[in-house]
């Protein structure tokens, strides 16, 4: 067995690990309690860690605190959700611990995980049991005690995996929600599955198959100068919706058509509208054939070697920064950062003030690095930051002792339309303390609903629930489920938050027709007439309709 780990060693531990979890982050996303498609907590720490495994294989480590360090760095700002902030903890205490380690054995490694626990229990401010941080803690004791009998790094990481898996297994009679959904919790045995990729490669076991790919650093954008403008073949994206009023035309034949003058074809077809996606250099004769099968009801034509154009123009002027951090100087006291996700969404944030919008909310969470960055081409004294989600809150909290030359102010913004009211309470000539209060006491005024649909079957809180559901949530909470939307919808608008507001936003996504949408504000507007009610295009990706109530 493995006495001590090396420099060497830890990097190929951490590399390990992200392969690992990559390769498992499905299942684990699956763990999630709830059926609506948010399941990612896998997904946020494999990326999470994926990014210190990408800085681990930049260069040879000569000692473990070293290569503890640069982790621990990495993870920081690499840190997406709860879950991967958290994890980010545990690897800070667990950095500090072996700071001036050139090697540790197993008493050096049962010290540094519970290091790590300590810094992640301190963070966080209302630390429930059930969660990923029982299942660290009882995990590290039992390091420690096995330390005290054997000090052999591998039998040490190996005991407390052992005793991690125990607690994991009872953190479904420890958390309520786990207990009625029947699971065990997912940001646990995310831990587990990272510390076992670590003591695999102390034992020499090859990194799972695809893993190694898996782990490699998510980018933040493709290199999209490896290959240049003339080489794009196709030069127009070209989308539309079209009525099926000549029913006689099979779709099919449309495809084919559509097939010889372009590629990246998607063609979706019912009984009532042809959906299509294609790039061609035709958009004209694309859209010529395409009306004989009906009127047109939507078009979107891009230029995409321009937009290629652009985006190379955008990256050789990064590259004029030599990859220093570029951090805007202030020009004005407040600024604003804003996640969302959706071009309608990031419009109403840019129209009320915002000067960086990021790209995000469910499924999809920014790390620190990513909002940090906005805040950097902030030039304002103070940035505020309004996460929107409450799995996006502590990663945007970890920026606050990051951010050089300006302040910044995490708001605990839950929701999209709590950030919209926070901006709309801004007073640019108010004092910082006297915006901060408003912004907070606005987040309170909002109730937020949406309608989204199941990921999978399940059986919670009493609801049973279908793969395809329709579900209604409010405040997050399960409103309702049904197969028909315009139940819920029709459910929703009754409801006391919409019955009493004085204002009512409907946000509907990418998937709503805009007719479709207009008779959602129609009924709207028959059950609550005293409520003034504005529809809007939303874009988001994941949810029909999004409504928010004042």
């Amino acid at each position: 067995m493995r006495e001590t780990i090396d420099g060497a060693s830890f990097q190929r531990m951490v590399i390990h690990a992200a392969a690992s979890i990559n390769i498992q982050k499905q299942h684990i996303n699956e763990l999630n309690v709830f059926p609506v498609p948010d399941g990612d907590t896998g997904t946020n720490m494999g990326l999470t860690i994926s990014t210190a495994a990408a800085e681990m294989k930049k260069a040879p480590l000569n000692t473990v605190g070293e290569a503890a360090g640069k982790t621990a760095s990495a993870l920081l700002r690499g840190a997406r959700g709860n879950s991967g902030v958290i994890l980010s903890l545990l690897f800070r205490g667990f950095a500090k611990a072996v700071k001036e380690k050139d090697t540790i054995d197993g008493r050096d490694l049962a010290v540094a995980l519970d290091f790590g626990v300590a810094a992640a229990y301190k963070a966080v401010m209302k630390p429930a049991e059930g969660t990923i941080l029982t299942v660290s803690r009882l995990a590290a004791a039992q390091a420690a005690a096995t330390a005290r009998e054997n000090n052999n790094a591998e039998a040490v990481l190996e005991a407390a995996i052992r005793e991690g898996h125990v607690a994991l297994d009872d953190t479904i009679n420890q958390n309520p929600v786990l207990k009625k959904a029947g699971v065990v919790d997912a940001g646990g045995k995310g831990f587990l599955v990272i510390l076992q990729g670590m003591l695999d490669e102390l034992r020499g076991e090859p990194i799972p198959e695809g893993g190694d790919e898996a782990a490699a650093a998510p980018k933040d954008r493709a290199d999209f100068e490896s290959f240049s403008t003339e080489e794009i073949q196709f030069g127009y994206c070209t989308e539309f919706i079209c009525s099926r009023d000549n029913k006689k035309k099979d779709p099919e034949a449309l495809r084919g058509f559509l097939s010889a003058l372009g590629d990246s074809l998607v063609l979706v077809d019912d009984d009532e509208i042809i959906k299509v996606h294609v790039h061609t250099n035709n958009p004209g004769r694309v859209l010529e054939e395409a009306i004989t099968y009906g009127a047109l009801q939507t078009v979107k034509i891009e230029n995409m070697r321009n937009q290629h154009s652009e985006i190379l123009e955008e990256a050789h002027e990064a590259h004029q920064d030599d990859g220093e951090r570029k951090i805007a100087a202030p020009e004005k006291k407040y600024g604003f950062v804003s996640v969302c996700a959706g071009d309608g969404l990031a419009e109403v944030f840019r129209d009320l003030g915002v000067d960086g919008v990021i790209s995000g909310g469910q499924t999809m969470n920014p790390s620190t690095e990513d909002i940090l960055r906005e805040i950097d081409r902030t030039p304002a004294e103070i940035v505020f930051v309004l996460p929107n989600n409450k799995n996006i809150i502590m990663a945007a909290q970890q920026c606050v002792p990051l951010a050089e030359g300006k302040k910044v102010i995490v708001l605990p913004s839950k929701t999209v339309p709590q950030g919209i009211s926070a901006m709309l309470s801004v007073d640019p000539d108010a004092g910082e303390e006297e915006n901060v209060s408003a912004m907070t006491e606005a987040l309170g005024r909002v109730s937020t609903s949406e309608i989204t649909y199941a990921a999978r079957d399940s059986d919670f809180d009493g609801f049973a629930i279908t793969q395809g559901d329709y579900l209604a949530l409010a405040e997050h909470q399960l409103f309702g489920t049904d197969r028909d939307i315009h139940v819920l919808l029709e459910r929703l608008a009754q409801a006391a938050p919409q019955q009493e507001a004085e204002f009512i936003t409907i946000f509907y996504g990418e998937d709503v027709q805009e007719a479709e949408a207009q008779k959602t504000l129609e009924l709207f507007r028959t059950a609550c007439p005293k409520a003034e009610i504005t529809l809007l295009a939303g874009g988001q990706p994941v949810y029909y309709y999004m409504i928010s109530a004042e």
